[in-house]
């Protein structure tokens, strides 16, 4: 039995899923001895683990205090959240660069022309999220705002933190997507457009990151958020370690995971359209997809000619209905197929496809 220490905090839904990816790999290959210590922001090393005797670790560093105290142990540690505490250890965790484009992506789908980023400057990787988006965002040829980064993951004055904002957001062109480096981030986003009366998502949209459920559903409206593969983060690192204390030889790669995709919510479900006519045709597109809705359909719905219907859906987006329909069409299917165990019959059927056959070659 290898002796192996986990030290993870669990507090927010990612590093949870990422406890239970390694607990899948535990559970496959029988041979760890595991002792697992909640771990967290502030924590100091545990006072255990200076007489401790293992083969292993896996931890999530968040001083150079507990840095160097892994470094001093001298046995295969793989790092799971800061590639800059890794040192000279594996590093396994998510690619940010891609959810820096997936975020930039989803609000650009939706037909954004005004973006704006909140980066938390305690953690490179929030700043690399945040940096990602905006180079995403300026490629495409958007205007980007930078809106005043937070110092602190959890401000001392919120209040203040919330007036900052607002008074930057009131500034910006809208309709606003803004992306923010986490979810708490994003909250606050959310609480200064509530009190100086921007609503959400007609004039600011917000996406935030790693999808921490809890926070996510209590926002009001609901947060989005970029969901990161957790447990698979979980799994490489655990399949990662057991191969350094078997073999002896280590890896001084980092293995980064991109995310599963966007959780899509009150706070960003909207499109950044004026028109009252094509606003009313996407929400009947995205509600019709099951119904295999066509544009003749909708302009009937919609009491307008079919031209009248094309030409504004044109102006407004770029794209006609009929690629509309199949733009959401796409979105559908690929959220279906990354997020349940839905069957492609199943997904067929709830994209208003009439055969399998079709949804290929569609999609």
């Amino acid at each position: 039995m290898k002796r192996v220490a986990i030290l993870i905090e669990t507090s927010r839904s990612y590093p949870r899923d990422v406890l239970f990816g390694i607990r899948r790999f535990v559970a496959a290959s029988g041979n760890w001895a595991v002792s697992f210590t909640r771990h967290g922001p502030g924590e100091t090393v545990p006072s255990w683990l200076e007489s401790w005797a293992g083969d292993g670790i896996l931890v999530q560093t968040f001083s150079d205090t507990v840095a160097a105290k892994i470094e001093e142990l001298k046995i295969p540690a793989v790092e799971l959240r800061s590639r800059r505490h890794a040192k000279s250890r594996p590093f396994v965790g998510c690619d940010n660069r891609r959810v820096g484009r997936l975020a930039a992506q989803h609000f650009m789908d939706r037909g954004y022309r005004h973006f704006a980023s909140l980066t938390v400057t305690t953690s490179e990787f929030f700043v690399e999220r945040t940096r990602n988006f905006a180079g995403v965002v300026k490629e495409a040829g958007y205007p980007h705002g930078a809106l005043p980064p937070l110092t602190s993951e959890r401000p001392d004055d919120w209040g203040e933190a919330r007036e900052r904002l607002g008074a930057a957001l009131r500034d910006l062109a809208r309709p606003l997507a803004v992306f923010a480096a986490n979810d708490l981030a994003a909250a606050l986003v959310l609480e200064a457009c509530r009190h100086t009366r921007l609503a959400v998502p007609d004039e600011v949209a917000i996406l935030g990151a790693e999808n921490d459920e809890t926070l996510c559903h209590f926002s009001v409206p609901e947060l989005s958020s970029v969901k990161f593969d957790g447990e698979r983060v979980g799994f490489e690192a655990a399949r990662l370690l057991d191969s350094w204390m078997k073999t002896g030889r280590a890896s001084t790669r980092s293995l980064l995971i991109p995310p599963l995709g966007i959780v899509t919510r009150g706070s960003s479900d909207d499109l950044a359209v004026r028109d009252p006519l094509v606003m009313k045709a996407m929400r009947l597109i995205r509600e019709g997809l099951a119904s295999g809705i066509t544009t003749a359909e909708l302009a009937g719905v919609l009491g307008c000619s079919r031209s009248t219907l094309q030409r504004r859906i044109q102006a407004a987006t770029g794209r006609g209905p009929g690629q509309e329909i199949m733009r959401w069409r796409d979105l559908r299917v690929k959220e279906l197929l990354t997020h349940t165990d839905l069957t492609l019959e199943a997904i067929a059927a709830q994209v208003g496809v009439a055969q399998v056959t079709h949804l290929y070659a569609a999609f």
